[in-house]
């Protein structure tokens, strides 16, 4: 028993020393895999404050405001939502960045796991050190989100310079308008966690609607049916499903009076065969779940103005933005999603 405490003392006097030679190997763990390992945590992803400090740390250091930072990672999450396969991220992933390695490393790189700030920079890869630990890890949500960050700030933090640099990052129109929409939606509400959504009509109206996606429409040519028919009465309000900004408003020969509104999630909510719109709303404005923006009618099917043409009812699409291009999805279960949420609600507040 003695000889095992004798044992005990001895291998602990040597375990300082015997730690900082493998230190000096690069054999035992040292601060900057601790760091690491510190900041992927499994945390739920609904963890909006543990992201909110992510996204106020980014921009501190690149320099731009939070709210454009956070408008980054959605759009960069819808990105990666719509082209899993090709955009692969981590199951821990607080962030929706995905840059590809030979991006990150440069191409002609030949460690295409290369962490080192000066030989990516080097070889012309753009991963950067965003977390402070020295290392640019691919597998770090703050070293991510700051690489995209500072590559669009490169150009300036004014409205102007973010938008050329958005447009030098992305090469893509879209993404410059979806980022600048997403900031404006944020800014409006302070919050990046806007995930409450609404039935388009009152739930104590008289409406009804069933799964009408893919049926045939001849008017104007053959076409399938791109989304869901709520029936119900002339001059029922149509509300706004999401938190988002309008994007578009005005007359289409075949929807009519319809407004187009684009949410955080890059999805654009489409309202058509409207009476009227809300005269307050303007394309560009910021909108929230179950915000009045028209009433149901029967426009559409001609010329500005027609009215009569088919029964009185609200047209609903979903368009999904897959960066070049958008298609469009069955809207059916998220309308009975939303509407038994709203009831649920409603149940509780009363």
């Amino acid at each position: 028993m003695e000889t095992q405490k004798l044992k005990r003392k001895r291998n602990g006097r040597w375990l300082p020393f015997a730690l900082s030679f493998f230190l000096m190997l690069g054999l035992a763990p040292g601060p900057t895999s601790r760091a690491h390992a510190e900041e992927k945590p499994n945390v739920p992803p609904d963890d909006a404050q543990r992201v909110k400090q992510l996204y106020v740390k980014v921009a501190r250091k690149a320099g731009l405001p939070w709210q454009a930072v956070a408008a980054i990672d959605r759009y960069e999450r819808t990105l990666s939502r719509a082209h899993p396969k090709t955009r692969p991220l981590r199951p821990d992933a607080l962030v929706g960045v995905y840059i590809p390695a030979a991006l990150w490393c440069g191409e002609l790189n030949p460690d295409s796991g290369d962490t080192r700030p000066l030989s990516i920079r080097f070889f012309g890869g753009i991963g950067r050190d965003g977390s402070g630990d020295g290392i640019a890890d691919r597998n770090s949500d703050a070293d991510l989100l700051y690489t995209v960050a500072s590559k669009v700030r490169e150009y300036g933090s004014s409205q102007d310079d973010f938008a050329i640099g958005l447009w030098e990052y992305y090469h893509n129109t879209r993404a410059v308008q979806r980022v600048q929409q997403f900031t404006k939606i944020i800014e409006a509400f302070g919050r990046h966690d806007l995930t409450r959504h609404a039935f388009p009509v009152p739930l104590g109206s008289a409406y009804s609607y069933r799964s009408t996606w893919g049926d045939s429409r001849g008017w104007g040519g053959y076409r399938i049916h791109e989304g869901t028919d709520i029936f119900a009465g002339y001059g029922v309000p149509v509300r706004s499903t999401s938190f988002g900004v309008v994007e578009l408003k005005g007359w289409n020969r075949y929807g009519g009076w319809r407004i187009g509104i684009r949410d955080l999630d890059n999805l654009y909510h489409y309202y058509a065969h409207l009476q009227g719109f809300d005269k307050k709303l303007k394309t560009g404005d910021v909108v929230q779940p179950g915000q009045i923006i028209g009433w149901v009618g029967s426009s559409g099917y001609g010329r500005p103005g027609t009215q009569g043409k088919f029964p009185p009812h609200l047209h609903y699409g979903i368009y999904r933005d897959r960066g070049l291009i958008e298609w469009a999805f069955d809207p059916y279960p998220l309308l009975r999603k939303w509407e038994k949420e709203e009831r649920k609600a409603l149940r509780v507040t009363r």
